[in-house]
């Protein structure tokens, strides 16, 4: 071991997948934090359990069906169970483009008018909105953003900041998508062209106002980052209003049939809202259960399949997704274990929901969270992960406290290669020098376009664990875990030292059955 890793732990295991011979392995049965290696685990247990083919649905509840005229009366409750892909990212930057299904529900049930509120109801979710072990100054970027069932744009407003227009005045903020939900202060000043530019934004925990303070130049082009939001279910129904208000519906010659457009149309008519804005969350459903035998399901939009959304996650290391998947197993097993329940949900996505009067007053009183750990556990004895090597606390890796080792990573991707989604889980990882957290790493060498693996950065800690192939064509499983790592200069970063094993890896001429395997005597060099 170089000098250099003294102060630091180090673990390393690479096994054979096409002998299952182990090559080299170092501190592989010691606990380390994997940061975001964790969301291999999750990853894992959501098409295990849920199956890639599974969606997850948002439901429009009211008291009845709407009258001959599309008056809807009472309230109108938009019930979230965790669906991601409510964004403007995945829909051409345009978030009234992500409402557009939701909004083409109302008008394919004949909604025109609302009378009483619109609902955002968070409730299928229960627990705190950030993940078990979150450090308090996560919870203001876009990484630490708030986890709900009603989630809406990846929780987080894009914040932009440009010069104004002479020196001495405020710059100019603007969010996207627009909108009053936040609040900005302004404390900015333009200064002079060919100054340094030195903005800030600091949103306090559970407070909409967002301080934007510092100094902009005159001929600076300009900076924008993403804000977090706190309480993303009033966000979800703020915009959502707004998409009603700017529908547009096309009339056909026969009066009771329509087309949702955001287009171009003859007539313009918003869906009008009666009443005020307001939002649901779980302990409001300990007082008062959502009782569905009384309720009218208008109609509900699914998200990706989860093949689709575990891409979603996997490439960019996506933390908030990550959150919501485990929440929604958690909550999903919390309410199937509630009570004896009937089907309330379209096949395709194979949910079961309580119904009936108290539904939901028996659920346990633990987070949605911590039963998604529970069913994690389970998984992991299915998995033929080594008892007690894994102690999560949360889904995403965000949590410091989260420990594993690259023994239980390895089985784990074990497992996973003989999963019916394999293909689903490899074809989500990161491709070195490609995409995703890797595009930029391990570039015109042989691992480029060969490995495949999840990466993990928190401050003192990372990893990269996956799939390569060495030039003797072997199929190689790697775990390579770094900790508390102080590197000498940006040669020797922590993600520089595991990049080269990774390399190394891909560049190998003989294989694990080969006579003379110099896999391990290279490692130790």
């Amino acid at each position: 071991m170089h000098p250099r890793f003294a102060a630091a732990t180090l673990g390393v295991k690479i096994v054979s997948l096409d002998t299952g011979k182990t090559l080299f392995e170092h501190n592989a049965e010691k606990f380390f934090s994997p940061a975001s290696n964790t969301k291999l685990y999750t990853m894992a247990l959501a098409l295990d359990k849920l199956g890639g083919d599974y969606r997850i649905k948002t439901s429009l509840y009211a008291r009845s069906k709407p009258d001959r005229f599309g008056t809807l009366k009472g309230d109108l409750i938009v019930h979230g169970r965790g669906a991601p892909d409510f964004n403007a990212r995945l829909h051409g930057d345009n978030i009234y483009q992500a409402l557009a299904p939701l909004v083409a529900v109302l008008t394919n049930a004949g909604v025109k008018r609302i009378t009483g509120d619109l609902v955002g109801d968070e409730g299928f979710f229960r627990g705190p909105p950030y993940g078990s072990g979150w450090a308090w100054d996560d919870m203001e970027n876009y990484y630490g953003a708030e986890i709900s069932a009603l989630t809406i744009n990846d929780n987080v407003m894009r914040l932009s900041v440009k010069p104004g227009a002479s020196n001495g005045a405020p710059c100019n903020l603007a969010l996207s998508p627009a909108t009053t939900y936040l609040t900005l202060n302004n404390r900015t000043e333009t200064i002079a062209a060919g100054g340094r530019r030195n903005i800030r934004f600091h949103r306090p925990i559970e407070q909409n106002v967002v301080s934007v303070t510092g100094q902009m130049p005159q001929d600076d082009p300009g900076y924008s980052d993403d804000v977090t939001v706190h309480n993303p279910a009033g966000l979800f129904v703020a915009l959502f209003q707004e998409a009603l208000a700017r529908q547009k519906v096309a009339w056909s010659e026969t009066p009771h049939r329509h087309l949702a457009l955001f287009g171009d149309a003859l007539v313009r008519r918003g869906i009008s809202i009666g009443g005020k804005l307001r939002t649901v969350g779980w302990r409001d459903r300990q007082v008062k259960p959502l009782d569905l035998e009384k309720l009218v399901e208008l109609g509900a939009v699914e998200s990706l399949p989860m093949r689709e959304l575990v891409r979603e996650v996997q490439k960019p290391s996506q933390n908030l997704y990550t959150d919501l998947v485990l929440a929604h197993i958690g909550a999903r097993e919390q309410e199937r274990q509630a009570k004896p329940l009937i089907p309330a949900l379209s096949p395709s996505d194979g949910e079961r929901t309580a119904s009936g009067p108290g539904a939901g007053q028996s659920r346990s009183s633990e987070a949605s969270e911590e039963a998604g750990i529970r069913e994690l556990q389970q998984f992991l004895i299915k998995a033929g992960v080594p008892r007690g090597e894994v102690q999560f606390e949360e889904g995403s890796g965000l949590s410091r406290n989260n420990l594993t080792t690259p023994n239980a990573t390895i089985a784990l991707l074990q497992f996973m290669s003989r999963h019916a989604e394999a293909g689903a889980f490899l074809n989500a990882l990161p491709i070195a020098g490609v995409d995703g957290t890797l595009r930029n790493r391990m570039k015109n060498t042989p691992a480029a376009g060969n490995v495949r693996a999840k990466t993990g950065t928190l401050r003192w800690a990372n990893a990269l664990s996956g799939h390569v192939k060495t030039a003797a064509g072997e199929r190689l499983l790697f775990s390579i875990m770094l900790n508390r790592y102080i590197a000498p200069g940006t040669e020797h970063s922590g993600r520089a030292e595991i990049d080269r094993i990774a390399v190394m890896l891909a560049g190998f001429t003989e294989r694990s059955d080969a006579r003379d395997n110099n896999a391990g005597a290279n490692l130790n060099r």
